[in-house]
């Protein structure tokens, strides 16, 4: 029996699944909120807002009709920002048939409850629907020409893990499974705050140094948070850690990168975004996680988020910023090879 999947969510990374998913001549139901979108993909061929000098695949079949979209489909891949995850969650749910796997792609967290898209979707389902989330180093506009990509598929149930495996490998994709679904999800989320703030020292010139100590210490604020909200270590190491910290932090293709680089070279807040002119992840998840660490909601120490929410929302001046993490109080590095070596 043929597999019946959708794509919600008609921006970037939505037309980048999609384009994927077609290149082992699987069809399509491509949900787009807007019907110009739709119309424009239908007589052009192309998504007007995203990628126009691309042609879609025949394979893909645009609609602005959700339960068209998601009536009859076996999987749904969710692609829309955090910020809309619980809308349009609570949209589908009348229209999601018994036994539906749902598939997270976005990297945030929700800022007042601080959970996880995973976690937000997981309380509409029922017990017979399906859960995963896709992550990693997975930049839309490589994906999109066939660039070779790796990600990682999460998933509580291995068969479900897999079986998005399978759907999103080809030549050009290979995907990974991994069953810790909140540390690919918390890698994906906070290594955009770390992404902002590499965009800063770009945007400053403060030089190679400078990054790849945002990258590496970032890396264990990642880490850090992630043990705390019960996430294993390691999964920090691997694709939706390390590599989408790695790729977010230095490609020209991040929007918080980029969004960090024009801060950096002295613009507002309000004409950085504006530049940028898709969400930008990292503002809102550095403004929830300090919120919670203000009201000892984290317990862990997370000094570049905190300097991040005073450049974003108090004024603080980046080069200020970069000097007060500079002086703060001496630490050891890695506190559990002190630990194994028993150096006190």
């Amino acid at each position: 029996m043929c597999t019946r999947i959708a794509v919600i969510g008609g921006g970037s990374w939505g037309t980048a699944i999609a384009v994927n998913l077609t290149r082992k001549g699987q069809n399509i139901k491509f949900y787009l909120r807007r019907e110009a979108q739709v119309e424009s993909i239908k007589k052009n061929g192309v998504n007007p807002d995203y990628f126009p000098e691309h042609r879609l695949p025949d394979l893909i079949e645009p609609t602005s009709d959700l339960q068209q979209a998601a009536g009859d489909s076996d999987i749904i891949f969710l692609s829309v920002p955090t910020s809309s995850t619980r809308e349009i969650i609570g949209e589908l749910k009348p229209f999601l048939k018994t036994g539906v796997t749902i598939v997270s792609t976005a990297k945030g967290i929700e800022e007042n409850s601080l959970q996880t898209n995973s976690e937000i979707i997981a309380e509409a389902l029922s017990p017979e629907e399906k859960l995963a989330v896709l992550s990693g180093p997975t930049h839309s506009e490589e994906v999109m020409v066939g660039k070779p990509t790796a990600a990682v598929v999460a998933s509580q149930e291995e068969q479900t893990a897999r079986k998005i495996q399978r759907l999103m490998s080809n030549k050009t994709f290979r995907a990974y499974t991994n069953p810790d679904v909140v540390g690919v999800e918390l890698g994906g989320a906070v290594k955009n705050i770390i992404a902002v703030a590499a965009g800063i020292a770009f945007g400053l010139d403060y030089g190679d140094n400078a990054v790849a100590a945002l990258i590496t210490r970032g890396l264990a604020e990642m880490s850090r948070y992630g043990r705390e909200r019960g996430a294993k270590i390691f999964t920090f190491s691997g694709l939706a850690g390390l590599g989408d910290l790695v790729v977010t932090c230095n490609s020209t293709h991040s929007r918080n990168r980029t969004f960090g680089y024009k801060i950096g070279q002295g613009k507002s807040f309000a004409r950085a975004e504006e530049e940028v002119g898709q969400v930008v992840e990292g503002i809102k998840t550095a403004r929830a996680l300090y919120q919670a660490l203000q009201e000892e909601k984290i317990k862990t120490e997370m000094p570049i988020t905190e300097e991040i929410y005073q450049v974003l929302f108090a004024g603080k001046s980046p080069d200020k910023a970069v000097e007060d993490l500079m002086t703060r109080d001496p630490k050891r590095e890695i506190e559990e090879v002190v630990s194994m070596n028993k150096w006190i």
